[in-house]
């Protein structure tokens, strides 16, 4: 059997997450920096034949050394489990090394959501506070909680991926799958008046609105991530909501509010373009909380 350098390996395993199995290009960017400590722990000139399943526990056990969270040291080692499978299909290993590595033990964390009355000032407070761009604003906030987008979905969004009514529109999501999502009428609403207000306010000012995408920025550009994170920011600071609200805890209110109010946990899944089940139910145990809460503070006996 031919012999293969570790560092040489790596690359070639990047390249096929993303261009055959068509991973996001964070994932592919998460997967870059976990091997790249692999290497910086075992050294890139390592024949891959050499490593031990005791190089790999001493690999992780840096991690700890290094203070880091039970959940990085976790995604470390299923990045190695996934490269020492592909070293393995594809006949670069007789034995693989990685198959008795154990992830470690995590706490479980409820995902953090807004409340009815939270969520609904949010969407309100464009038009109170004026911090940015008022119309656009409302629109990113109701159309985000409304449809459970994640926000490089919601950034990636065409006005020609919508219908007629914009009551739904497809999205592509993880791994590059298609889903329809849904539009509330309140989000509606929203988008046409920011999308009348886009069209006269770059009329008056003289730029060309071209743009293929729903959200820009104020110069006509497409609305980054880092946009959307600033934008929240804003809003949710000592000016407004006076509480840290990350993109994704609108996507997690969505979630909450369908489970809370009857819908079927199959459907959920289907809505946030979920691939396991297992995920979607995280937001049944908020909502059991929930109840739990309601009839601890309602129920006379309760007291």
């Amino acid at each position: 059997m031919a012999s293969y350098r570790l560092s040489n390996l790596t690359e070639e395993f990047l390249i096929y997450i993303q261009s055959v199995r068509t991973l996001s290009e964070n994932s592919v960017i998460a997967y870059r920096n976990d091997l790249k400590h692999l290497i910086s722990v075992l050294g890139g000139d390592v024949l891959i034949e050499n490593i031990s399943t005791e190089d790999l526990r001493f690999s992780v056990g840096k991690l700890s050394d290094q203070k880091k969270a039970n959940t990085s040291i976790n995604r470390y080692i299923a990045a190695v489990r996934s490269f020492f499978a592909y070293c393995k299909r594809f006949g670069y290993l007789q034995h693989n090394p990685a198959l008795e590595l154990k992830t470690v033990r995590t706490p479980k964390h409820i995902p953090r959501f807004l409340t009815g009355p939270e969520i609904s000032q949010l969407c309100n407070l464009p038009q109170t506070h004026e911090l940015l761009w008022e119309t656009r604003d409302k629109a990113l906030f109701e159309m985000m909680y409304s449809s459970g987008c994640r926000v490089s979905e919601i950034i990636s969004l065409k006005l020609s991926d919508f219908n007629e009514g914009f009551d739904s529109a497809i999205v592509r999501g993880k791994g590059k799958k298609d889903r329809k999502v849904y539009f509330a009428l309140q989000a509606q609403d929203s988008l046409k008046a920011y999308l009348e207000d886009r069209k006269n306010r770059f009329a008056k000012e003289g730029i060309k609105d071209l743009s293929p995408y729903v959200f820009v920025n104020q110069k006509g550009g497409s609305l980054s991530t880092g946009g959307v994170r600033y934008i929240l920011n804003k809003y949710t600071g000592a000016q407004g909501l006076n509480k840290h609200v990350s993109p994704h805890a609108l996507r997690h209110t969505f979630a909450t509010a369908m489970l809370s109010n009857g819908a079927d946990v199959r459907v959920v899944q289907e809505m946030l373009g979920h691939s396991s089940i297992s995920t979607t139910q995280r937001y049944t145990h908020i909502t059991t909380e929930k109840l739990i809460d309601i009839y601890n503070k309602a129920h006379p006996h309760s007291k």
